[in-house]
């Protein structure tokens, strides 16, 4: 997921997307416990984007705020 597609939305899609990727954070760490994970670049990648969309929810946050 890129940052500028990340900066097109607003705060509230911004807390759903990392809704949805924690969750999918959650289901990789059972399928890695289960040996079902294939690509386990998927977990790094997952990590990294549930960071940007923070980083960027409050940065906006911030920017609504002053």
């Amino acid at each position: 997921m890129k940052a500028a597609e990340l900066r097109e939305m607003t705060l509230d899609e911004l807390k759903h997307k990392e809704l949805e990727l924690k969750r999918k954070l959650f289901n990789l760490r059972f399928q890695l416990a289960s040996g079902e994970l294939g690509n386990t670049a998927e977990f790094k990648r997952t990590r990294q984007d549930i960071a940007r969309v923070k980083t960027i929810a409050a940065e906006k946050a911030r920017e609504a705020k002053g």
